[in-house]
């Protein structure tokens, strides 16, 4: 038997709950499958690839259920990392633990792996592609309309009609555009609020000073003081700088890459001095413009400093936390997710989550809508989804045109 053909054992995935949609009953090929086609045509970034993943397996495919789903978007957001390739992980360890964690995400982030390495070696060979900023032009406001929606998605599938629920979202939204980031405490102090007001234990205040420490134990001073002594103790070589430098990126940001771009620039462009600020804004671009996880910036990155080894080691050394982050704690989550306490806390930490990353939303359009043509692209691209609902890569096709015609320097 396979690690990723169905155990042969009795039940559902979800332990004591009531039978329902049971991942491990899908064919290995198939769900393999999936997910390299989501690597491929996943445009979006990590919020829109979260809505394919709850369109196309919970509502269309019925492979896992919904409760299944929430669980791995709150463990994401508890965990470092980007939220797309933490729930892949996620559904893949629910399909063959470990081992399926593994061979799923490298199903998904095989495709853009590829796509930016090649990118990567003809940028390097021609010192430049212009024709990624004309794209990104018209790329950009295209993909702003697809995560709106896939965000609006998330949020009503989160919180339903618990004003509590939509009061943490409204909160988190609020403070993620106000301060460009997504803090990992609110995500935390969230669930324990929920804990407080839906199943409080007579042990409360234990975890919770617990949580609090283990929180502050993440926070960036904390991050830069264990970061600057692993440093020193690898030496001055390119390809060790290298896969420090994106451990540390892996593990200690967390959310999108609304969090991880600021991190990025200051180590690459500022410390450093691997690339100039243009090239670090080219690989940006690609980690937008290509579909699958953005943080595949750092291949793009690596391929830059260190050729192909550094593309390999950049690549593997971001990714690395990320699954540790779902493997380590995944049987124990799910072991004790029916525990009321845990169930209210999946509660808050999932609003958390749906409140970010609408504000991220607001974030990434100032970023990105600039002038009057990128609006016009946006506000059309939006009009297609919510009227026609035109295939995602068609409208990325379409905004890629647009934005050819408008920036290309003829």
């Amino acid at each position: 038997m396979s690690y990723l053909d169905p155990p042969k054992r009795a039940g559902p995935v979800t332990g004591g709950r009531a039978a329902g949609p049971d991942v491990r009953a899908v064919p290995r090929r198939e769900f393999l499958g999936y997910f390299v086609g989501l690597g491929t045509w996943g445009f979006g970034g990590p919020i829109a690839s979260v809505g394919y993943m709850q369109r196309d397996l919970v509502e269309r495919r019925a492979w896992l259920s919904r409760q299944d789903f929430l669980d791995g978007v709150a463990l994401g957001q508890t965990m470092p990392g980007p939220l797309a390739a933490q729930v892949v992980m996620w559904l893949g360890y629910l399909r063959g633990r470990t081992i399926g964690a593994l061979v799923t995400a490298a199903a998904f982030i095989a495709p853009s792996f590829l796509l930016v390495l090649a990118v990567a070696v003809a940028y390097a060979h021609y010192q430049g592609l212009p024709v990624v900023q004309a794209l990104f032009h018209g790329i950009a406001p295209a993909v702003m309309a697809i995560i709106t929606v896939a965000a609006y998605k998330l949020a009503r599938m989160t919180n339903h009609r618990d004003l509590r629920l939509w009061a943490i979202s409204f909160v988190l939204a609020v403070v993620t555009a106000l301060t460009g980031a997504e803090i990992a405490l609110l995500f935390i102090a969230a669930g324990l609020l929920m804990i407080v007001l839906d199943a409080r234990p007579g042990w409360l205040r234990h975890p919770t000073h617990v949580a609090f420490v283990a929180g502050q134990g993440l926070g960036p001073s904390a991050g830069k003081a264990v970061a600057g002594k692993a440093l020193a103790a690898v030496g001055g070589g390119t390809l060790l700088a290298l896969g420090w430098f994106f451990l540390k990126a892996g593990a200690f940001i967390f959310g999108s890459g609304l969090a991880i771009v600021p991190f990025l620039r200051e180590g690459v462009v500022h410390q450093h001095h691997w690339l100039t600020d243009g090239q670090f804004l080219d690989a940006v671009a690609m980690g937008l413009i290509t579909p699958g996880p953005v943080v595949i910036t750092a291949t793009f990155i690596g391929y830059l400093v260190a050729g192909w080894q550094g593309a390999i080691v950049a690549t593997v050394a971001i990714f690395t936390p990320i699954f540790l982050g779902v493997v380590l704690p995944g049987r124990w989550f799910i072991r004790h997710r029916d525990n009321p306490q845990i169930q209210a806390f999946v509660k808050g930490a999932t609003a958390a989550a749906a409140g970010a990353i609408a504000g991220a939303v607001v974030v990434l359009s100032r970023q990105t809508i600039t002038d009057w043509p990128s609006l016009a692209i946006a506000v059309l691209a939006l009009g297609l989804l919510l009227k026609w609902k035109i295939k995602e890569p068609i409208l990325v096709g379409l905004g890629a045109a647009a934005g050819l015609a408008m920036h290309w320097p003829w």
